[in-house]
């Protein structure tokens, strides 16, 4: 009998989702997500290339079209996707992204409860030789009581990511739904996008509709509301 995975383990080293499924999860462009996952390379003539680290965590899949992101993974892109929300394109503050990561100094920076508490602090540190980029950061924070915290439109986003007692991310309220509450738990079918109330994944739901079943027959199916049901046709149809 196989063993399953721990609950640590799901989070972070057992890949759950394709670049395609995690982007489509986070309703953002599946090549913006595959650039963060892998990092870049800028080669300039006579001088040293500028090298990228991945910002966020994937492994290698094990056929081509296996998942190889981890819900830890999908985790650190909400991050990265709740800083692009205030307008920000991360090519120009991704070296200070790095630098904060760096200065947290745990594995997994990005999903991890200290970046939220103190990322906007550090992001404002590490941009202060450079204009370019602290005009980007003022985009992001605001100075407030006397501490640097993220603009409301960057709080909105990320009061969508739950911190495990580790200090590390275990659950994402997913984006782009206005009257479901859909999430991403990767205890609740391996982190398949899954509606809270009942825990019935998303895709279970619209396949049905797209199977030509009623959207009133589903729901109650489902014990769902109807708009529920049409928020999810809609919003899959939408991010492809």
């Amino acid at each position: 009998m196989l063993e399953q995975p721990g609950a640590d383990e799901l989070r972070f080293d057992v890949p759950l989702y394709t670049q395609v499924d995690a982007s489509r999860a986070l309703a953002m462009r599946a090549s913006t997500f595959s650039s963060w996952a892998r990092g870049y390379q800028r080669r300039r003539v006579e001088r040293p290339p500028v090298v990228g680290r991945p910002l966020i965590t994937s492994v290698p899949p094990a056929r081509a079209g296996d998942p190889s992101v981890p819900f830890v993974g999908l985790a650190e892109a909400a991050f990265l996707a709740s800083l692009r929300a205030a307008g920000v394109p991360l090519q120009r503050i991704r070296p200070a992204l790095e630098l904060v990561r760096d200065r947290l100094g745990v594995e997994h920076a990005l999903a991890s409860q200290q970046l939220y508490t103190d990322g906007a602090d550090l992001l404002w540190e590490v941009t202060d030789r450079d204009e370019n980029t602290r005009a980007e950061a003022k985009k992001l924070v605001v100075l407030r009581n006397g501490q640097y915290v993220f603009r409301k439109v960057v709080q909105d986003r990320l009061r969508g990511i739950h911190y495990a007692a580790d200090g590390f991310a275990d659950v994402l309220v997913l984006p782009d739904y206005e009257i479901a509450k859909v999430i991403a738990d990767p205890n609740i079918n391996f982190g398949r996008p899954s509606f809270a109330g009942n825990g019935v994944p998303v895709d279970a739901v619209v396949g049905q509709v797209h199977a030509g079943d009623p959207i009133e027959d589903v729901a109650a199916d489902f014990r769902l509301s109807v708009d529920e049901v049409t928020e999810a046709v809609f919003r899959a149809e939408r991010v492809g």
